[in-house]
């Protein structure tokens, strides 16, 4: 099973490559929880937390999508999305990650 670290030093480009060699499926990173404006591939995940806690944090497979969009949210203050690997469709918040990956 493959994990994805994050920690707020990491880029938004860094953070969607890991993203997707951990899991296989494609991640869309936006600059706030309502998932409005993508955010830029070279900002740093710091620069867009705004009173995030922030840190580090390690997610396993097995997360459900939805659970996983909604930590990401809580630690850094952004949106995320899961899509399928090609990027053509949004995953069901209630496959695993590992799942979203094979889609």
């Amino acid at each position: 099973m493959a994990d994805l670290r994050i920690d707020s030093r990491m880029k938004v480009k860094t953070l969607k490559a890991n993203f997707k060699k951990a899991f296989g499926a494609t991640l869309r990173v936006y600059t706030t929880a309502t998932c409005k404006v993508m955010a830029d591939n070279e900002a740093v995940l710091g620069q867009l937390m705004g009173n995030a806690k922030g840190g580090e944090a390690t997610f396993g497979s097995n997360l459900r999508v939805g659970n996983f969009e909604k930590k990401i949210t809580e630690l850094y203050g952004i949106g995320v999305q899961v899509a399928n690997s090609a990027d053509t469709k949004l995953s069901d918040n209630e496959i695993t990650l590992a799942a979203a990956g094979k889609e």
